[in-house]
Parts: C-alpha cells; sequence; structure tokens
C-alpha cells in the first residue's frame, strides 16, 4: 500500500519515481528478501510459468503491450483478478485482469 500513487518513472526505482519492472523487483526485495532481475526481460524467465486460472498472490503476470522499452509490462497478481503495477499513466495501481485492455494483451504468469 505504501507504493499506491507513486508516479511512473522509467528506470525509478523508489517512491519518487518507478517502473512496472522497478517495482517488482522493489517489492521482491523489500518484501521477501529476494534479488529478481532488474529488467522486464529478465524477469520474464524466472520461476516456473502457470495459467491464468491457478494465479496466486505474488505471481508475476506478463503482458505484450507493444509500448516501452521491450513492448512488455509486468505486474504482482493480488487477488480477485487484480494486480498491482506500475501504469505509464497512472503511476501504482490495482488494476484488473478481466479489464478489456489488460485481457486483450495479457502474455503469461510465472511463479517464483
Amino acid at each position: 500500500r505504501q507504493w499506491y500513487g507513486t508516479p511512473y518513472r522509467y528506470g525509478g526505482l523508489d517512491r519518487g519515481g518507478v517502473d512496472c519492472s522497478g517495482f517488482v523487483y522493489r517489492t521482491f526485495r523489500d518484501r521477501f528478501d529476494m534479488q529478481l532481475p532488474r529488467s522486464t526481460e529478465e524477469q520474464t524467465s524466472l520461476g516456473t510459468k502457470v495459467s491464468r486460472d491457478e494465479l496466486m498472490p505474488g505471481d508475476l503476470v506478463f503482458f505484450k503491450t507493444g509500448g516501452g522499452e521491450n513492448g512488455l509490462h509486468v505486474g504482482i497478481y493480488d487477488t480477485n483478478d487484480q494486480f498491482i503495477h506500475a501504469s505509464t499513466s497512472r503511476g501504482v495501481i490495482r488494476s484488473s485482469l478481466d479489464n478489456v485492455y489488460w485481457k486483450r494483451v495479457y502474455w503469461q504468469a510465472r511463479r517464483i
């Protein structure tokens, strides 16, 4: 919750501004004492792939948005088809996987 409202900043790693993979990196480092790779692309190969109907809190959800450095986006699954992520337009927010846009660009999920 302490990250909610943090603005988006490409390459950012703190509450002054954070990008999607930086938010994942900091969350896993600070909450779970786990050192993950810094980039979304590197994070796509972590852990094991899980299907959308098997999602559990803490799973990473990946999207092919076509925007950003490599066209990828990442967030952390929460509960009830919701995920938390650093949105380029709105900063750190909770969004629904059932949203038309996110449903269309959903790619894969991984459990670490």
